[in-house]
């Protein structure tokens, strides 16, 4: 095979818990061209990453927009083989539009089904790995990320990274920002310092914490996700809601602790680490009734295993 095409579209998350997928199909396939299909906000990233030769960007045209699918369908053809990591309904759509190719994923008739009929009850790790092992690729179980870890500030104190922000959309998904706000102050009086991150929309939950620790350092906005992910790495702890920077905070192998309520399975999304104990999730049916307390009692128990 000499053109391989990977689709993996999705939030940030699920982009991240695609990785070893992709050093996977890199190993496997070291003298192919592999190209990416993915969304704009990955770019950057995965144009970095040692494991595609080429980035394409899908603007996940209207179906109804002959135009823009019609660019879309040469994009998708002259491939050997296609692994679609998506496997949404519109990414197997894609396989039509692709003109049949050897095919992994989900798609109607193709060559390499993932069949497994426990695929959605699996965590997105073990159903990506289940399908690359059915079609024939071995699996890597953890990619090798010192590319992404150099990458990002230095600081030069301990600290701790807070995650106070979640999809705007699911408002559930949120520890109230004063506490938050009252983490930070007890993180500082352990001699952490608080950096908050997140994207423009969390500057006012930035300026919440700050005013309870004016020390802590507001990132929120200023941070591409390769800089993130190298701050990650360096982090004494990372602590957030269930969103998709912890997921890069696991995945980058910071002690990361990640708040859960009833809006979403971790049995089915949780961040993925490295180590026994890295990860650690809190799943409470409704986080306002998630007292700061307990929260800082599972920050010192992973603190004094790290240390």
């Amino acid at each position: 095979m000499r053109e391989i095409l990977v689709i993996k579209l999705g939030a940030l998350g699920d982009f991240v818990l695609a990785f070893a997928p992709f050093a996977a199909l890199r190993a496997a396939f070291p003298h192919a061209r592999l190209t990416l299909l993915t969304t704009a906000p990955f770019r950057d990233l995965a144009t970095r990453s040692p494991w595609f030769d080429r980035v394409l960007i899908d603007e996940r045209p209207a179906w109804h927009d002959l135009p823009a699918l019609t660019a879309l369908r040469r994009r998708l053809r002259g491939y050997d083989f296609v692994v679609d990591l998506q496997t949404s309904s519109r990414s197997s759509r894609y396989h039509l539009l692709a003109g049949r190719p050897d095919w992994s994923g989900i798609a109607r008739g193709c060559t390499r089904p993932h069949d497994n009929p426990q695929r959605d009850a699996m965590h997105t790790i073990a159903r990506q790995r289940d399908q690359l092992l059915r079609a024939g690729i071995a699996p890597v179980d953890r990619p090798d990320l010192t590319w992404l870890a150099e990458e990002g500030p230095r600081l030069d104190h301990p600290y701790a990274v807070l995650v106070p922000g979640a999809a705007p959309h699911r408002p559930a998904k949120r520890w109230p920002v004063e506490r938050f706000a009252a983490l930070a102050a007890r993180l500082d009086a352990m001699g952490l310092h608080s950096v908050v991150v997140g994207s423009a929309a969390d500057m006012a939950s930035a300026a919440t914490i700050r005013a309870a620790v004016p020390a802590a350092l507001d990132l929120t906005g200023r941070t591409d996700l390769p800089a993130l992910a190298g701050l990650m790495a360096r982090a004494s702890l990372a602590i957030g809601n269930d969103t998709g920077p912890m997921h890069l905070a696991a995945m980058m192998g910071a002690p990361s602790l990640t708040l859960f309520s009833g809006e979403s399975d971790p049995r089915l999304t949780a961040p993925f680490g490295h180590r026994p104990g890295q990860v650690r999730i809190l799943r409470v049916p409704d986080l306002a009734t998630l007292d700061t307390t307990r929260v800082e009692a599972l920050a010192r128990e992973m603190l004094s295993r790290k240390n």
